[in-house]
């Protein structure tokens, strides 16, 4: 969708803005990023229109008149956008000078938050060497979704009698936008073994929070087992 512009409609409310634009870059033409060269060159423009324009009084209006005066406001205009696009590109522009210029100041999206809690995980079913596991918000237990600006989670598992505390030793399950999966154990892990999973959610900039406690279970053979 295309912005709106910051230079006003009528003729009256451009000739208002366009003296506060020529005043205040008149005055510290450095501080929104310009020359006095700038201030001087659209303080002609600006002169030129205010008179064009007071020549167009209803009374003597002719074709004539309004046609030099739609040429200033033209060339007054085109100006103003270039000076505009000067003091955007002015880091040490403050968008309060922005506002006092009469520009307009664009919206600065909030940063998302990496995800601050982590997910609760529960296992569902035990199916010989799948694993079905369900995660859901820790801190709404009535919630069966994922939480407020949380994309999806990524899952590990580790087969042994003991979660191991080095995060390298953790298998990469991968990343999911679902709250139920089945994390899947090789043929090679045999039946009885107990297998731990877990997890920590992510949000749509891929930032992710703190892992949940491990949560374990002993693998099977063919006959499923409720969690």
């Amino acid at each position: 969708m295309a912005s709106r512009s910051f230079l006003p409609d009528t003729d009256a409310a451009l000739l208002a803005w366009s003296l506060n634009l020529s005043n205040l870059i008149t005055a510290t033409p450095t501080t929104y990023g310009l020359v006095a060269g700038d201030a001087t060159a659209y303080s002609a423009l600006h002169t030129s229109y205010a008179s064009a324009l007071a020549a167009c009084d209803p009374g003597q209006r002719s074709k004539s008149l309004v046609a030099t005066k739609n040429a200033a406001r033209a060339a007054l205009k085109n100006s103003a956008r270039l000076l505009a696009k000067r003091v955007e590109g002015t880091a040490s522009v403050t968008d309060a000078q922005k506002i006092e210029l009469g520009l307009n100041v664009r919206d600065k999206p909030s940063p998302i938050p990496a995800p601050s809690n982590p997910p609760a995980l529960d296992i569902v079913s035990v199916t010989g060497r799948t694993v079905r596991v369900r995660l859901h918000d820790a801190a709404d237990a009535s919630r069966r979704g994922k939480p407020a600006g949380v994309a999806g989670a990524t899952v590990f598992s580790y087969v042994g009698a003991a979660a191991p505390t080095d995060p390298a030793a953790w298998k990469f399950e991968g990343n999911t936008t679902r709250t139920t999966i089945d994390v899947v154990f090789p043929d090679t892990v045999a039946a009885g073994a107990v297998a731990w999973i877990t997890a920590f959610w992510r949000n749509e900039r891929d930032l992710s929070g703190p892992a949940c406690a491990p949560i374990s279970t002993n693998l099977q053979f063919g006959v499923p087992m409720a969690a």
